[in-house]
């Protein structure tokens, strides 16, 4: 079954907000696992803007589902990595002045920096994705990084641009061809999900922002239960 990987960053974003406690991204967690998420996306990111250090520490043991800690290829988050062991790394690319993850990593560019950071990763037993656009270049430089799994950047589907949907499905079908675990996310949401859910041999759907808006309206266990009905009714 295709697999819901929630991602709790903007339960973060609304605490920061004020700052202290709540709403508490871990709670957030736990409520996500108990309606029915296969895993946790987290993204630690250089300012700090949502998830902090702290929350990935008790996120890798609140919920008994896998992490996936999102974060840029940088000395500072391999050592974190490193440190907390989560089961999942997804590398992302990562501006200060952007909102959210604009784009795909540039794998085939930037191959040479990024080898001895996802060697290291494997080497310490960790599962790692590259977040990329679903385009041929990135997929095969994905696979000679020896990254496992690679998640396409859903983006421009989600947007309404013309071909995506058919650009996302010959991505996974080579993707799987060199051997890669194939993910996907950024910008789903329940109307938009069936097609890229019905993308043949596709493993796990990452989703977050829709999700924690949802909840905002109808409760965070009725949203990830919509986002999965959504999903097993387009798969």
């Amino acid at each position: 079954m295709l697999r819901l990987g929630v991602n709790i960053d903007h339960v973060a974003t609304i605490r920061n907000a004020r700052g202290g406690e709540h709403p508490d991204p871990v709670r957030a967690a736990q409520m996500a696992a108990a309606a029915g998420a296969d895993g946790i996306t987290a993204h630690l990111r250089e300012d700090r803007r949502h998830i902090t250090d702290d929350d990935i520490a008790r996120l890798i043991d609140a919920t008994g589902l896998p992490l996936n800690l999102e974060m840029a290829a940088t000395p500072e988050m391999l050592g974190i990595a490193l440190t907390h062991r989560p089961p999942a790394v997804c590398i992302v690319p990562e501006r200060r002045e952007e909102r959210t993850t604009e784009g795909g990593l540039d794998a085939a560019g930037q191959h040479n920096s990024l080898a001895p950071f996802v060697a290291r990763l494997r080497d310490a037993g960790i599962r790692v994705s590259l977040f990329i656009a679903p385009d041929i270049r990135q997929l095969e430089a994905a696979a000679r990084l020896g990254a496992p799994v690679v998640e396409l950047h859903t983006g421009p589907y989600a947007h309404g641009g013309d071909g995506e949907l058919e650009r996302l499905q010959a991505a996974a079908a080579h993707a799987l061809g060199l051997g890669l675990e194939v993910h996907a996310g950024h910008g789903l949401t329940t109307a938009n999900v069936g097609p890229v859910a019905a993308i043949p041999g596709l493993a796990e759907l990452n989703i977050g922002h829709f999700i924690v808006g949802e909840a905002v309206f109808i409760g965070l266990d009725a949203a990830v239960r919509a986002m999965r009905a959504a999903m097993d009714e387009g798969s």
